[in-house]
């Protein structure tokens, strides 16, 4: 895939703000600070497109990117950042509900988790969720260049043990810094578009 063009549309917060144009879109999620910026740029080939924080929490609304005039992808806030007070949670919470509910044009969702730590009882909880929705998901363990050989066996094991994947569902490792794994995110996009 060659990424000719990126726009971010949109940004929304209810129905009526979103795009109505019927693309396909694929939604990311992911705690706070576990790389959705980051992965954002890797994707679209951008280096500071998605503005990159080291305060977690930023992101407070849905966020629409169009790509190649094709596609969307769909950034949410994050979940299980402590900083957030319970009324915001509740809304970001109430906001994807919503967004999962009604977007018959979403193709697949990438759940971010971070490669280097065991899914948190949060990354479980949204990958529950979202199949309650009946998503097919993409789990994507970010910043895989960060632990040695060794340690990646071990962790690997950890990241499957921890979520039983169910039919449609798959995992990548990623890397921002090496663009492992960009490939790949491409040939789902590509075929989930086609379906």
């Amino acid at each position: 895939m060659k990424i000719v063009s990126v726009d971010l549309k949109h940004t929304a917060v209810r129905i009526s703000q979103y795009p109505q144009d019927n693309k396909s879109e694929f939604l990311l999620v992911g705690r706070s600070n576990v790389g959705k910026s980051s992965f954002i740029n890797t994707i679209i080939n951008r280096k500071n497109y998605a503005r990159t924080s080291s305060k977690p929490g930023k992101t407070q609304t849905l966020n629409f990117y169009l790509v190649n005039d094709e596609f969307y992808l769909v950034d949410v806030p994050g979940y299980g950042y402590a900083d957030v007070n319970k009324d915001l949670q509740k809304k970001f919470g109430m906001m994807i509900e919503e967004y999962l509910i009604n977007r018959k044009n979403l193709k697949r969702v990438f759940l971010l988790i971070d490669y280097r730590h065991k899914p948190t009882e949060d990354d479980l909880l949204m990958y529950n969720f979202l199949k309650y929705y009946k998503n097919k998901v993409t789990i994507v363990a970010t910043k895989y260049d960060k632990l040695s050989n060794n340690q990646k066996i071990k962790q690997d094991k950890i990241i499957m043990d921890a979520f039983e994947l169910r039919k449609d569902d798959n995992i990548i490792f990623f890397s921002a810094i090496t663009k492992k794994g960009r490939e790949e995110i491409y040939s789902i996009i590509e075929r989930s578009i086609s379906e």
